[in-house]
This record gives C-alpha cells, structure tokens and sequence, in this order.
C-alpha cells in the first residue's frame, strides 16, 4: 500500500558512522546508542520497503578533493570535515554502509553540503515533487544534523516525526537534551516499535 503523502527519510547511514573503521563511529562515547540506533534504522527500513512507504536516503557528500564545496572553512562543520578528512569522493567513508544502499525506484538526495539535510540539496525539491508532505527521519548525528534537518523542515512547513531510537547522538546527555528540550517546539517523536505499529495499522 503506498502512502504518498509520507516517506521515511534516511540521513547518512553511511560507512563513516557505522563501519568499524568508520572516522565518526570513533567519536561516539555511548557505543550501545549508536548500535541500537543502526538496528532500529535496519527494522525501520524493512519495514517501510514492505509496506510501501516513500524511502528516501540523505548522504553526506561526497566532496572533491580539497572540499572546495566548504569554502575556507573557518569554523564550524566547514573546518572539522576537512580536518577529519571525512566524506571524500574517493574514499570509502562516504558510501551507504552495508544494508543501507539505495534500491531501485528510492531517492538518493544530491547537492548536500550543510548540516541540515536540505542545506543545498535537492531533497525539498523531490519530497514537493512527490507530494510528500510528512515524513519521518532518522540518522546522524541527532544534535547536529538531524536537529538542523527538524528545524529546517519545520520552517519549510513539513511534519516530521523523529523516530527517537533510530537516532544517535555522541553521548546519551545529548540524546537526553534534543529528545526534551528542543523535539516538540519543531515536530513529534516516536520509537521504532510504535512506527512498526502505525505501519501495521495504516496497511
């Protein structure tokens, strides 16, 4: 059953958060979030490929050589990325980690190079495009990117729902601090379990 007016929205579920040799999975303190959040991400994407929802993948990068896409990169994200060295065009960090590569018929977001998943994207473009007008998001970081995606798409006018456990932050402080000061002024959450239901329930 599809539902057009809804996608679940992806934010780097890349090789730089989740494989061992991963450049950011090494500056997560709380491990047991970040692990928790990858299985939730996993169960949420099959289940949205079973039922028909909208998927829709947001990468970091990649950028060329010299992230000439960042400017001079005085401060911020703009001078950490070069300085890690992460999300390089030719490096394996920025590729969709294992059992979150696109599938045929899903939209891959392009032109990415902010915080917020539609800092220079295309992604408002095609979520207009497909009449989607409601979505649910998941990903990494939870108070850098995925907070500056919520903000940003509620100010575009969308609903969003975050789903709390497919989300991760560096510290569970972190995690602590979006899910109760900064979640409801801009959206609603949700955990995996209770989105499995509401799938289960709207086919």
């Amino acid at each position: 059953m599809e539902r057009n007016w809804e996608a679940l929205v992806l934010v780097e579920f890349q090789n730089e958060w989740l494989h061992p040799a991963g450049k950011l999975r090494g500056l997560v303190e709380d491990v047991a979030q970040l692990e928790a959040a990858i299985a939730a991400g996993k169960r949420t994407l099959e289940a949205a490929r079973r039922q028909g929802l909208r998927v829709v993948h947001v990468p970091c990068g990649p950028f060329e050589r010299g992230y000439p896409e960042l400017g001079s990169g005085l401060m911020g994200l703009r001078r950490a990325i070069p300085r890690a060295g992460t999300w390089q065009k030719e490096g394996p960090g920025a590729a969709f980690a294992q059992g979150f590569e696109p599938r045929e018929g899903e939209l891959v977001v392009a032109g990415r190079i902010g915080a917020s998943a539609f800092a220079h994207s295309n992604l408002d473009a095609l979520l207009r495009a497909q009449g989607v007008t409601h979505f649910y998001l998941a990903g990494f970081a939870l108070h850098v990117c995925i907070e500056s995606t919520l903000r940003q798409a509620h100010d575009l006018g969308y609903a969003v729902t975050l789903l709390s456990d497919g989300c991760a932050a560096f510290t569970a402080a972190q995690r602590e601090h979006v899910l109760a000061h900064v979640v409801h002024h801009f959206g609603e959450a949700l955990t995996t379990p209770a989105f499995l239901a509401h799938l289960q329930g709207a086919a």
